[in-house]
């Protein structure tokens, strides 16, 4: 699909000292300070275009920092778009996923998802120094290191009592790893996690706070 940059900001990335993305940003950006970038064109969207052919237009090492907020559960290519992001994001940078669980029953009910997530899905893609658990590196991909993984509890509105029940397993299952890798192993389907947040940096620098 063709890329419409609404604001020429590609023309100004070189010019940025501090570029931060937020992919598949929808209706409303989390972080405003950020480049929003979605294949759908609304109001917050600042580049329409497919994710991948907009990272392949910027420079290496121009991005200090990347978000997507449930965006890389609709993504075909997983590894092509962690091959984009290691090579756009500089040493140190930062790059942070949301995505839903795959206990989540939600997740199913939304034809357009391609994976749901757990909590060694980007150890696959990633340095993981933090479970227990050892997972293949099929591809090689070794540019980012996990800095931090937790689960979230919630449910929508209007279940509020639920959410409160789950705020108290959250608080549980995310007190240290091996808790949360008995979780999943063991009750993530007695007691359904709704998503799961992955911190990475890019390997090369020194290591964020």
């Amino acid at each position: 699909m063709a890329i419409v940059d609404k604001h020429k900001l590609l023309e100004q990335v070189e010019a940025r000292s501090e570029l931060t993305l937020e992919l598949g940003c929808g209706a409303r950006k989390r972080d405003p300070k950020a480049i929003g970038i979605d294949a759908l064109d609304h109001e917050a969207v600042d580049i329409v275009g497919d994710v991948l052919d907009v990272l392949r237009q910027l420079p290496d090492d121009a991005v200090a920092s990347v978000s997507s907020y449930h965006f890389v559960e609709h993504v075909e290519d997983i590894e092509g778009l962690m091959r984009e992001l290691a090579r756009v994001i500089r040493p140190g940078g930062k790059l942070l996923f949301v995505a839903p669980h795959f206990s989540n029953p939600y997740y199913y009910s939304d034809y357009t998802h391609q994976r749901p997530f757990g909590l060694y899905s980007f150890s696959y893609l990633a340095e993981d120094r933090l479970f227990s658990r050892r997972v293949h590196n099929y591809q090689q991909l070794n540019a980012f290191e996990i800095q931090a993984v937790k689960l979230i509890f919630k449910s929508p509105r209007p279940f509020y009592v639920r959410y409160g029940l789950k705020r108290i397993w959250q608080l549980l299952f995310n007190l240290n790893t091996y808790l949360m890798e008995f979780y999943e192993e063991n009750l993530c389907y007695l007691f359904p996690c709704y998503e799961v947040r992955y911190q990475l940096v890019k390997k090369g620098g020194d290591s964020p706070a």
